[in-house]
């Protein structure tokens, strides 16, 4: 299991009363997934997203990376993770707008420690997987909003993370670039990146392979779009059986033939 969140729970204080957010979640992901968490505001689902991306911490419960329990790592070691395991993609694209996108995208590579030469290569091959390479010298404002979008998700993927972590990828996009960058977390999953995207529009969930819904903190199996699925397997595994053949008349001739 490449992630696992056992009986997480998270509280804030206002002033002196605790505000539950989560309650008791429990979630896993399997290397090379595509899940959606759905939600509507409120729900939970950004502090959800902000705890499976070591951005903040739970009150109580147990966080499993790769098989080890990380919910007691100290700072250092989680922003180690974040650079080498987590790739984020944000709805604000958070793109520095004085850099080109091929600077963008190098960015984590030189917290990385990665040569200049190394990291620019690095970035180049990154803006080519998400279709940009003509577009590498161009600042943000030279973009489109979908154009953002996918220098976010390129630099997102060059440290090559375990999971690529979407926090209303589309938000902040017309239709036409959030169906594109939808194909693109396609392309990527069907490549074998595992996708764990945060969002409140039902449309862009069921781009996901599988859907959990969080209402009030506590989180749910898409029940019903999993019955679909079983109902489709199992007509598509169906075959109609031979007939079975009209013997009986036979038979009975040849009783008679042997009274003769």
């Amino acid at each position: 299991m490449l992630l696992r969140l056992n009986n997480i729970y998270k509280d804030y204080m206002r002033g002196k009363i605790v505000v539950p957010v989560l309650k008791d979640v429990n979630v896993s992901v399997e290397e090379g997934e595509y899940v959606a968490i759905m939600g509507p505001s409120g729900s939970g689902k950004t502090t959800l997203m902000n705890i499976i991306g070591c951005l903040d911490r739970p009150t109580k419960g147990e966080y499993y990376l790769e098989d080890i329990n990380i919910v007691n790592y100290d700072e250092n070691q989680l922003s180690d993770l974040r650079l080498k395991t987590l790739g984020f993609v944000f709805q604000s694209f958070n793109l520095l707008s004085q850099m080109t996108a091929l600077d963008n995208v190098a960015l984590p590579l030189s917290y990385a420690g990665y040569h200049v030469r190394q990291r620019r290569q690095i970035a180049y091959n990154a803006l080519k997987r998400v279709g940009l390479e003509e577009r590498v010298n161009f600042k943000p404002s030279q973009l489109s909003g979908g154009q953002q979008q996918r220098v976010a998700i390129a630099r997102a993927l060059v440290n090559n993370p375990k999971i690529i972590l979407a926090d209303e990828p589309t938000g902040a996009l017309d239709s036409h670039s959030g169906i594109q960058v939808m194909e693109l977390f396609h392309q990527l999953n069907e490549e074998g990146v595992t996708v764990v995207m945060i969002t409140h529009d039902a449309n862009i969930a069921s781009h996901a392979k599988r859907v959990l819904h969080i209402f009030d903190g506590e989180i749910a199996e898409d029940v019903e779009r999993k019955r679909k699925e079983a109902e489709q397997n199992e007509q598509s595994v169906e075959a109609p059986l031979p007939e079975k053949e009209e013997s009986g008349s036979d038979i009975g001739t040849e009783g008679e033939d042997n009274k003769e």
